[in-house]
């Protein structure tokens, strides 16, 4: 039912929450990831390791990275590493999510200057809360 002198043409216009990267070498875990953080309104674009991300990080200008720990060619460790290194990608938030939860893999990722550590299996609804309340603080 249409009421006389109603508009039918509506544009939503919603910004975006944030721009994300996904950098997981597992094609599974790298989707699961990226659609979750597109349903709840934020512009993804993945990577499949670290030579990867480093190579996009410029282009895409992502407030927050979720980085894989193990990963072919160039691992999260020393993926963070640089990216702490150089000015331009300095302030990018970054949450390391691995298998490996022991304490000192932990430490490890705070001294880099890592802002969260999520373990795999990991619950989809913390690490969007996590990317949410990062996304927040980098914008």
């Amino acid at each position: 039912m249409r009421w006389r002198g109603e508009s039918t043409n509506f544009v939503a216009v919603t910004e975006p929450l944030g721009r994300v990267l996904v950098v997981d070498d597992d094609e599974v875990i790298r989707q699961l990831i990226a659609v979750n953080l597109q349903l709840e309104g934020f512009e993804v674009a993945t990577a499949v390791d670290g030579q990867d991300c480093l190579e996009k990080v410029g282009e895409v200008a992502p407030d927050v990275i979720t980085l894989d720990v193990m990963m072919p060619r160039l691992d999260g460790w020393v993926t963070a590493i640089r990216l702490r290194e150089e000015p331009a990608t300095a302030h990018i938030r970054v949450v390391m999510i691995t298998a490996r939860a022991q304490e000192h893999d932990v430490r490890r990722g705070h001294e880099i200057g890592v802002d969260a550590y999520v373990t795999k299996p990991f619950d989809p609804n913390q690490l969007i809360q996590t990317v949410r309340k990062l996304a927040a603080v980098s914008r």
